[in-house]
């Protein structure tokens, strides 16, 4: 009896157990009838309903229910980089239905065969509506595993109230080197868009393997260390936004946000060539419910949802029906008077994309960074120590003449009262 009890309770156990591991992935029997959708995307990168944006994935939870006539729950969370949304996807820990990455991650995880291919004529209709430079691009040739999301490039911020407009060097990544401004430069605090500034500026391919072409763009970044103030990434917010920085490389999306708390901000792409990026959607291979996502991902691209994340999230979008929309233009234009010309008026062809670099490369890459990084780190460590020696010197010099002087008066004293005495 014991034993048969015992097996009962073994049995219930592993089917608890069982239940908890699907429902990670799929829902649709689970509560009360609803699918849930889950969504793995940068932060920030999607209209939420905040400061009176339109609410996309509320809005796509209404559609799933007033036209497909289903309960959907959008769960949605985010990422800081495509390698921590890679580092999780490749585990097998989770489980998404959309995923949004970065150009080359899309190459490496369609190589590695982490992304199911899509049926754009039959799922994705709208996908005509994407303009055809962003189709058949290097990290998916043949139109299989992802749909343009929103794109982006790279340039250089600067204040015009210390950078002046008729600077020889705006126009050029010169400008990130110009001791004129030495201790108001901002650098990125990432290798690759942090080399990629000396590799342009050098004439370079930002996918270089060759190992002198990398050395030779650590020199020009180490010269730069005598005019940076910091290596930053989220802080370049406030410092530029601040005015306590003068020039930044960082990208254009991003530049809108400043110049809206800081109208003396200006931005221009480099002549040398800069760096243009895609973040597309895609549907990974342990996704449980491939309908539901083709319909979200459909529900992206069409007009009034795609206008209100490119309003929100202020980068470029490859959607036509966004770039003809006049209240969309209208829109950006309020936000700031080149917004489109910055935004989308611009040669690809001077432009590059990252590629996923070889492991030999990208550990180079790496080496070098941590080389310029702890050079940088020693450099003001020595001189903090060198100043704090100098510091402790000159105190040890005043107290040895302080003394000294004491001693003397105290002699002198005495040998004015030996002779009165005599």
């Amino acid at each position: 009896m014991k034993k048969t009890v015992s097996l009962l309770l073994i049995a219930a156990l592993m089917l608890c157990a069982c239940l908890g591991f699907t429902s990670c992935g799929d829902e649709a029997e689970g509560s009360g009838g609803t699918e849930t959708l889950y969504v793995y995307n940068w932060g920030e990168y999607i209209s939420d309903g905040s400061e009176d944006s339109l609410d996309v994935n509320a809005a796509f939870e209404d559609y799933c229910r007033e036209v497909l006539g289903k309960n959907v729950k959008v769960n949605y969370s985010t990422y800081a980089s495509n390698e921590d949304m890679y580092a999780k996807l490749s585990s097998g820990a989770v489980s998404y239905d959309v995923i949004i990455p970065s150009d080359y991650m899309i190459g490496l995880m369609a190589d590695q065969n982490m992304l199911m291919e899509i049926d754009f004529e039959n799922d994705v209709p709208n996908y005509e509506y994407i303009d055809d430079r962003f189709k058949g691009l290097y990290y998916d040739p043949d139109e299989k595993y992802s749909v343009p999301y929103t794109y982006g490039t790279v340039g250089i911020i600067y204040n015009t109230e210390i950078v002046p407009e008729d600077d020889e060097h705006i126009g050029s990544w010169s400008l990130m080197w110009d001791e004129d401004y030495s201790g108001n430069i901002l650098q990125f605090n990432n290798s690759r868009d942090g080399f990629g500034t000396a590799q342009y500026y050098l004439g370079y391919s930002v996918n270089s393997d060759d190992p002198a072409e990398w050395q030779e763009a650590l020199e020009l970044l180490k010269e730069q260390k005598n005019v940076v103030q910091g290596y930053v990434m989220d802080e370049i917010f406030n410092k530029m936004k601040g005015g306590s920085a003068a020039v930044a490389a960082y990208y254009a999306g991003d530049f809108f946000t400043m110049y809206s708390d800081n109208d003396r901000l200006a931005f221009y792409h480099p002549d040398e060539g800069t760096n243009v990026f895609v973040d597309a959607m895609c549907i990974p291979t342990c996704c449980r419910n491939y309908e539901l996502a083709t319909e979200y991902i459909n529900f992206m691209l069409s007009e009034e949802i795609a206008v209100a994340n490119a309003e929100y999230i202020c980068y470029a979008s490859p959607n036509m029906l966004v770039v003809e929309n006049e209240e969309y233009i209208e829109c950006m234009e309020e936000i700031h008077p080149d917004a489109i010309t910055i935004l989308y008026d611009f040669d690809m062809d001077s432009m590059e994309f990252y590629h996923a670099l070889p492991d030999e490369t990208r550990n180079l890459m790496n080496s070098l960074w941590e080389e310029l990084k702890i050079e940088s780190a020693i450099g003001t460590d020595i001189y903090i120590i060198c100043v704090a020696i100098i510091a402790v010197l000159l105190a040890l010099l005043l107290r040895r003449i302080i003394i000294k002087r004491r001693r003397q008066y105290y002699f002198d004293k005495f040998m004015r009262e030996s002779e009165a005495v005599k």
